[in-house]
């Protein structure tokens, strides 16, 4: 695990390089980690002939955790990846990003597309809404977070859904500060996203992947392919907005995506593997 600085504030984000190839840098969502994608599966799928790039943005796992919310707009969250792609000297790489991850991904291809080789949004979306994370999580989430910690904030989410978190996202949401997250939430609600001129300028290969049962994304997405004019969109039946990275159908259409733009590189021999795993190392 290494770690670069964001050039701008200082704030250490860590990231992980791993494989060869195309090279991909996955993004993940609102109070997970970059764990979430050895935990899914994705880096082991993808890393077999990519180079896959993974990162814990700012205030999440084991990155800086500025507990000002004025540190969590969305330029610093673009330069937190642009720093580290120069890390590793890379010119240009497909963007997979989840939830938070997919709105940075707009963002980040909005006015740095010199960068990126296509964009995947995978439950993102261009703009933001307020009172997101009380319909997302649970009425009242942010307050939590602001007095109490993210045990107590589990508890909550899961009280409020009937069901008890899978390992992966139960390790990720543990390894976060509590008032870091809450304001980090609190910016968030007031970032504006990408216009609607941004939105339309961004011809990157687009793919917006969303679950059919996501409610507050399935117009995302549409609002963003009716704009976009190189994006498509893949529905995944039955799939809420926690289900898209685990639905059956989420890895095989990345998949298709990226072999449809730029087959991807035979596998090296030497490829160091690590091993999935649901907790940090």
């Amino acid at each position: 695990m290494d770690f670069v600085t964001n050039p701008n504030d200082g704030t250490r984000i860590v990231y992980r390089d791993m494989g060869s190839g195309v090279p991909i840098v996955m993004v993940h969502g609102s109070a997970l980690s970059q764990v979430i994608w050895r935990g899914f599966g994705y880096v082991r799928d993808l890393a077999a002939d990519h180079r896959v790039i993974t990162l814990d943005l700012r205030g999440h796992g084991r990155s800086g955790k500025p507990q000002e919310a004025s540190a969590y707009a969305m330029e610093f969250f673009v330069t937190d990846v642009l720093a580290v792609l120069d890390a590793l000297a890379i010119e240009r790489a497909h963007y997979l990003g989840y939830s938070l991850g997919g709105r940075i991904g707009f963002s980040l291809a909005a006015r740095h597309p010199d960068r990126l080789r296509s964009l995947i949004s995978a439950g993102g979306a261009s703009r933001g809404e307020p009172g997101a994370f009380d319909r997302v999580f649970f009425p009242g989430c942010v307050e939590i977070l602001e007095t109490g910690s993210m045990t107590a904030f589990i508890h909550a989410w899961e009280a409020h859904s009937g069901a008890a978190l899978d390992a992966s996202t139960r390790s990720a949401f543990q390894a976060n500060d509590a008032r870091a997250l809450a304001a980090y939430m609190r910016e968030a609600d007031r970032d504006p996203g990408v216009s609607e001129r941004e939105l339309a300028a961004i011809e990157l290969p687009t793919l917006l992947l969303v679950g059919s049962d996501d409610d507050e994304r399935v117009p995302a997405a549409e609002h963003a392919l009716a704009r976009m004019p190189n994006a498509t969109m893949h529905v995944l039946p039955g799939a809420t907005h926690g289900d898209t990275l685990q639905h059956p159908d989420a890895r095989p259409a990345i998949r298709a995506f990226l072999a449809s733009l730029e087959p991807p590189l035979p596998a090296s021999p030497d490829l160091l593997w690590v091993p999935t795993s649901t907790t940090h190392d």
